[in-house]
């Protein structure tokens, strides 16, 4: 275990909060909160050797997780156009460092704290419980997101009236400069 554990944290680097790069939408910020969980449990399980109840919840959640990826992927193009795959990577890893870095902190307590968290979520009603529950608690989130709601709309740009009525005007002279010269 210590072996394991080691490795581990020898992956670990101190992660810095990201500012979100475009506003999240409800389903955004559902699957942030999701991947936050994900993390949550997957560390515990590495370091309490649990793999069995994280396998479990992945296998019960495992539609519910998937969707929650896409929407988390969807937000990362929106965000970061072409590199939006590697951003999200970068989040994945930095969500993970976050959590390893929490874990290191808690010590051996890592596992009395959050083993019980595996039979909350087992229970949870649906797995539509999930962004609620992972809101409920205190898990790593690396990315500071604002959410859209919070952001002023763009300002609406047009052109001037008086530079269309001129356009319009200097194609009917150049219109008629044309037949003219016929």
């Amino acid at each position: 275990m210590r072996l394991a554990f080691s490795a581990f944290a020898a992956l670990v680097i101190t992660s810095q909060p990201v500012l979100a790069s475009t506003c999240t939408y409800p389903e955004d910020v559902a699957a942030l909160k999701v991947a936050s969980l994900k993390s949550e449990l997957m560390v515990t399980a590495i370091t309490c050797q649990d793999s069995t109840r994280y396998n479990a919840f992945m296998a019960r959640f495992q539609q519910d997780l998937v969707m929650h990826e896409r929407n988390l992927m969807a937000y990362f193009v929106r965000a970061y156009g072409k590199g939006g795959q590697k951003a999200h990577d970068d989040y994945i890893t930095s969500l993970a460092n976050a959590e390893s870095n929490a874990g290191l902190a808690e010590g051996t307590n890592l596992c009395l704290t959050n083993e019980p968290m595996f039979d909350e979520v087992m229970s949870l009603p649906s797995a539509g419980d999930l962004p609620d529950y992972a809101a409920g608690k205190n898990l790593s989130q690396p990315l500071v997101a604002v959410t859209c709601a919070d952001v002023p709309p763009a300002p609406v740009v047009t052109r001037p009236k008086w530079r269309r009525a001129l356009t319009r005007k200097t194609l009917a002279q150049n219109q008629r400069g044309a037949s003219s010269n016929e």
